[in-house]
């Protein structure tokens, strides 16, 4: 397990010999754990539990324990006391997803059948396979309804596939910055970030060590998937074409600007909490996942939905564009659903999920209060 970890984090057992997960690769696994934390209080009637689902690179740790201040969870400033998911009224669940590398079952799990990691003899993995890990340990805590599912890229894939899985146990969905399926451009920011990690001469077929790993290549597909996180506003307020410690070229191919700099930083960081064979696991679930093609079409994937749909789309992401967001809408009102669109104005690109709070607040807020 990668990173610096909350004393909180528990574990739980979803598979085992005698149940195992079957995946929809056509392989199961017969041992299989979810890492997860818990925030607030589940009450007597188990009713007021909310699921959220973290994004490509996330984990476990969506909120800040009282006791540990220093670990600030990556949506802190949504979940807590008195704040959007109000842990004075809400008991919330976030577990690491199946195929990670923080505290879940994934390529850097031990495969008991041979005692050594599993590295690319993983079986791939779907955004479904998440799901169906999560509805395990939901109902190993004896929770049948959730209040709610929410997430927002990577996790609002999660959001849909568990509306349409588990129409019966979803009272509301909140997905996020998604879209019903990654377009041609999605894909090909994935690939270029899985071939930097594959071409890597560390990365040895998926069999390296944790002291001798694709680190160059794993850096590279951050900087490169950064990027896409951003917009173009956002990196000209930031950075504009400022030079960094000096005021003029030094003609020479070390980093030069700022923004250089940053996404350099921002490899370096990454590749000291993530798995290099986790990142290609979960870019490829990404890419396989279209509930089109799953279904026969958007409308028929949801169309045995309960669930009340708050959808949410930022103006600057070109990730996950505006009109993915809006194709989701759209089939939802052609099956006749309960369905909410907030778009939100940002200069933060994709990034503006976990980034405008207050912009996002009040309309998750009083959407939550009237479900």
């Amino acid at each position: 397990m990668l990173g610096t970890r909350s004393k909180h984090i528990q574990y739980a057992t979803i598979a085992t010999p005698m149940n195992p997960l079957k995946l929809d690769c056509g392989k199961e696994l017969i041992e299989v754990r979810l890492a997860y934390e818990t925030f607030g209080t589940l009450n007597p009637v188990k009713d007021n539990c909310i699921l959220i689902t973290h994004a490509l690179t996330g984990d476990s740790h969506v909120g800040t324990h009282a006791d540990e201040e220093e670990l600030k969870g990556w949506w802190h400033d949504f979940l807590g006391p008195d704040l959007i998911f109000d842990t004075n009224k809400y008991f919330i669940i976030c577990s690491n997803i199946l195929g990670g590398c923080m505290g879940s079952t994934g390529p850097t799990s031990i495969n008991k059948e041979t005692n050594r990691r599993y590295g690319t003899e993983f079986p791939l993995v779907s955004i479904r396979d998440m799901v169906n890990a999560q509805k395990r340990l939901v109902d190993s805590l004896n929770i049948s309804c959730l209040h709610a599912v929410c997430g927002g890229s990577l996790g609002g894939m999660q959001v849909m596939q568990w509306a349409i899985s588990y129409p019966d146990m979803v009272r509301a969905a909140i997905p996020i910055a998604t879209t019903p399926r990654l377009s041609p451009q999605g894909i090909a920011f994935n690939e270029v970030g899985r071939r930097a990690i594959i071409n890597d001469p560390a990365w040895n077929r998926g069999n390296y060590s944790k002291d001798s790993f694709p680190s160059q290549g794993l850096a590279l597909a951050r900087m490169i998937a950064h990027i896409t996180y951003l917009s173009d506003e956002s990196m000209r307020n930031k950075f504009g074409r400022m030079l960094r410690n000096t005021d003029e070229y030094q003609y020479s191919f070390a980093p030069e600007f700022e923004v250089e700099s940053y996404l350099n930083y921002q490899g370096n960081k990454f590749i000291k909490r993530f798995d290099a064979n986790s990142y290609l696991y979960i870019t490829k679930a990404v890419d396989y996942f279209d509930l089109e093609k799953t279904y026969g079409s958007l409308t028929k994937a949801f169309s045995e939905t309960n669930a009340k749909f708050l959808v949410m789309g930022f103006s600057t992401d070109w990730l996950y564009p505006i009109y993915q967001s809006k194709t989701i809408v759209s089939a939802l009102q052609k099956a006749g659903k309960d369905v909410s669109y907030c778009e939100i104005d940002t200069k933060f690109g994709h990034d503006a999920f976990l980034l405008e709070y207050e912009k996002m607040a009040p309309f998750l807020i009083n959407f939550l209060q009237n479900i």
